[in-house]
């Protein structure tokens, strides 16, 4: 996908918002938006989302699959939660019926699917906004600030759902004032200025000294550890379910099949 020479601006006697834009992504690439308050991060995430059309210039490569999550979910809807998921999924044509449900599962919305979604917390309202973007997969995944209000735990799934887009050969656009996904292995840094947009490569730190560990916990606890080790400064490099295991024992081994997997980095 590709900006070329895009400029931006809200209304026509307007300053420019953005201008003379040229910049562009690969398939398989995590591009981390950085820039101050005001800079025009959201505004170009939503041209790379087609949410807005550039006044000068072309945006050009775009995927056919856009998974948007802006930085606050529009909760302002006459559904629960669970109607809100499992009708978006029939608007985008997904057959399989339990699609919903796995992503309810997986970023922890299962005792919100009965609640209106006006009276979600923030919170809980952005992770509903990001299942609804996952329900195809995306791409292009586009993500305005998505820690907002997200508790500790949620927060550890951002990473992981975006390597798991990139893995797939999609490309990822995220805004992170917060830092919890600068430092992915190849992220592109994107800083917005009144200069345009400047991009270069994130420096990964040097390492040394590492070993790799894994570690079996049980299913319910495997979220929580992974946070836990996050915020301990260790890298978690995979999570592996046993049941998704293929052709083979299960990983976490023989009277483990409640257990998940999980190699991570001591240093």
């Amino acid at each position: 996908m590709r900006f070329e020479a895009v400029w931006f601006r809200y209304a026509r006697r307007a300053g420019w918002t953005l201008s003379e834009v040229d910049a562009s992504v690969e398939p398989g690439s995590t591009v981390v938006v950085l820039g101050r308050n005001g800079a025009g991060k959201s505004t170009l995430l939503q041209l790379a989302a087609g949410v807005l059309r550039p006044v000068r210039g072309v945006i050009s490569g775009r995927p056919a699959t856009i998974g948007w999550v802006p930085e606050r979910f529009p909760a302002d809807q006459p559904f629960t939660a669970g109607v809100y998921l499992r009708h978006m999924a029939g608007i985008r044509g997904v057959t399989d019926p339990h699609a919903a449900d796995r992503w309810i599962e997986r970023l922890l919305l299962t005792e919100h699917t009965g609640t209106r979604l006006a009276d979600l917390s923030k919170g809980t309202a952005q992770k509903v906004g990001l299942a609804q973007a996952l329900l195809v997969p995306p791409g292009l995944l586009v993500l305005d600030e998505p820690w907002e209000g997200l508790d500790a735990i949620a927060r550890t799934l951002v990473p992981e759902i975006v390597t798991e887009v990139t893995e797939a050969g999609g490309m990822v656009l995220v805004s992170d004032h917060r830092g919890e996904i600068t430092a992915l292995p190849g992220a592109i840094h994107w800083t917005v200025s009144e200069h345009g947009v400047h991009a270069a490569t994130a420096p990964q730190p040097e390492r040394t000294d590492e070993v790799i560990v894994e570690l079996a916990v049980r299913r319910e606890k495997a979220t929580e550890t992974v946070a836990q080790l996050r915020a301990a400064g260790h890298r978690v490099l995979r999570i592996q379910d046993p049941d998704d295991v293929r052709g083979g024992p299960s990983l976490a081994g023989p009277g483990r099949d409640q257990e998940a997997r999980a190699e991570w980095e001591s240093r």
